[in-house]
């Protein structure tokens, strides 16, 4: 279920003056996107002090600032990204804010008494749940067009659920001794967790897809053969190892020419005989 698009054009020109209004006295988008949401916390408030109707008519009069302040920016010129960031994050404020307000109501049922003493811990539960789907919702969303995905699908999106916060409450209140608002509570809640999934199932299906089509054209491509490394290919020696061979055998040859001569020191009477074996002669055969 979501609003036509018809619908949505029919009450942007029932709220053009307004705009052009808002936009001659230099109003900025941001300033209404913070009033809409202050309103909305103050509807919260009243739902949790327990008067029904009059939170009902603030939180639907609160909603045509959200309606609005896109308007406002598109006319004026002032859109910017970190319109669209702020606009989204009072959004969360305003939904935790109604919902907070509801859960304090039922939680207070034992004081006022408006709804039967069984289902005041019930709906509590009920109204934790809706806050974490309400806010699931958003998250997949972000989180999916974080991914390049657009995911705007599910049931029922946050335009319907202000409404359903709002209209039902501002002209029936608390009717059929408080089953109307019960019953649309565990609407919201039931169709939150219905859109979380639906955005879940969705994300899942084009990254499954795409996953798919890249794991098939990376099998496709060829790997290279590697050839047959010749077996004298390991004997060959770079520069550094045979600088290294090489300064180690004239370390060799210096040690041992370092014990040839502590040899003869520790042992004179052998000298003559090695420097003879050498191609010496004696010291007493050479000429005087």
């Amino acid at each position: 279920m979501a609003l036509s698009e018809f619908a949505k054009s029919g009450f942007q020109r029932l709220l053009a003056p307004v705009v052009d209004l808002l936009i001659r006295k230099g109003v900025t988008p941001n300033t209404v996107t913070t009033f809409g949401t202050v309103m909305t916390i103050v509807g919260g408030g009243f739902y949790a002090r327990g008067h029904i109707v009059l939170a009902g008519w603030i939180v639907g009069l609160s909603a045509i600032c959200d309606l609005i302040d896109g308007s406002v920016a598109r006319k004026s010129g002032k859109t910017s990204v970190f319109g669209a960031f702020y606009d989204s994050t009072l959004d969360r404020v305003a939904d935790g804010a109604v919902l907070g307000g509801l859960a304090l109501y039922f939680a207070r049922n034992g004081v006022h008494h408006d709804i039967p003493n069984y289902m005041s811990t019930p709906m509590v539960s009920v109204i934790l749940l809706g806050i974490i789907g309400s806010f699931l919702t958003s998250y997949t969303r972000a989180r999916a067009e974080g991914l390049g995905i657009d995911a705007q699908v599910g049931m029922l999106p946050r335009p319907e659920r202000i409404v359903l916060l709002s209209a039902p409450q501002a002209f029936f209140g608390l009717a059929l001794g408080g089953w109307v608002l019960m019953v649309i509570c565990i609407l919201l809640t039931v169709t939150a967790w219905i859109t979380v999934i639906q955005r879940v199932a969705y994300v899942y299906r084009v990254t499954a897809a795409e996953d798919s089509g890249r794991s098939a054209k990376a099998g496709s491509i060829p790997r290279p053969r590697s050839s047959p490394v010749p077996a004298d290919a390991y004997d060959a020696r770079g520069p550094l190892v045979d600088g290294v061979a090489m300064a180690t055998d004239r370390m060799v040859r210096n040690a041992e020419e370092a014990d040839s001569r502590l040899a003869d020191v520790a042992a004179p009477a052998d000298g003559p005989a090695r420097r003879t074996e050498a191609g010496h002669p004696p010291p007493f055969d050479r000429a005087r």
